[in-house]
């Protein structure tokens, strides 16, 4: 099932997406199927007549992953971690498919980075690998944008990975994936940069989501993104940047000053 979040009218609203007769079509949702479950209404609207947004805001946090993938981190010049390696971006760091992205003034660095993003369902704590599939609500194209100068420069990457709008989110909400073997790749104008596999991952979903869990609790809508595969490159001004998650879709940023 995908579940997309849309404005149409100047209201904000939920949805299912599907394609009957293929033309794709949103089936309205009563309220955030996060807090009050999926529950369909008698109204549908073609997609085509709709802004779709980020599919969730976390009202918490944006846990991301770093050196995922062993060739992403051999191209980055670093060597693989014995555990995830985590970090934070802000919720005000997201942005939606098609959304146009502002590169700060302060940096002439800023890359992309193609993520399968997991979406948390309910609040949870100390989950165990075998039981992470309960408490997750589905999956998501994200990108990582990151200004890699400031990430040399700064020590701590908080500048450099969370700066308004560096986390793209969407299109929307796949809840029914299986994550073994999903191919990752990004585009930059049409040109494709990266070619990965889930299946390359250092350590799978299912590790990542109980790994983090240990650290912090987490809440509905929170997201984990976790990482990027070999091929990321400096971007600039009116690129178009394209991430397609296998099963989910495409999600497309368009890069502005």
């Amino acid at each position: 099932m995908r579940i997309a979040r849309f404005t149409f009218d100047n209201e904000i609203h939920f949805g299912v997406v599907s394609c009957p007769e293929g033309q794709e079509k949103i089936t309205y949702l009563s309220g955030d199927p996060l807090y009050v479950g999926v529950q369909p209404l008698d109204r549908t609207v073609d997609i085509s007549e709709v802004r779709l947004l980020a599919p969730v805001i976390p009202r918490s946090k944006i846990v991301c992953v770093g050196r995922n993938y062993a060739d992403h981190a051999a191209e980055m010049g670093n060597e693989l971690p014995t555990s995830p390696m985590l970090f934070f971006k802000p919720n005000t760091a997201v942005s939606g498919p098609g959304d146009p992205v502002s590169l700060p003034s302060w940096t002439e660095q800023v890359s992309y980075e193609a993520e399968l993003a997991v979406v948390i369902g309910r609040m949870c704590k100390d989950v165990p690998v075998e039981r992470v599939p309960e408490v997750v609500f589905g999956y998501t194209g994200a990108n990582d944008l990151t200004a890699r100068d400031a990430q040399k420069t700064d020590g701590q990457w908080a500048r450099a990975k969370g700066f308004d709008g560096a986390c793209p989110l969407g299109p929307w909400v796949e809840t029914e994936l299986d994550t073994t073997s999903l191919a990752v790749q990004s585009r930059v104008n049409g040109e494709l940069k990266q070619d990965g596999n889930t299946g390359d991952m250092v350590f799978d979903v299912p590790t990542l989501v109980s790994y983090v869990s240990q650290a912090f609790t987490l809440l509905p809508g929170d997201v984990i993104l976790t990482g990027t595969p070999a091929g990321v490159g400096i971007v600039d001004e009116g690129d178009t940047l394209d991430v397609d998650i296998e099963g989910i879709g495409r999600l497309t940023t368009v890069l502005r000053r």
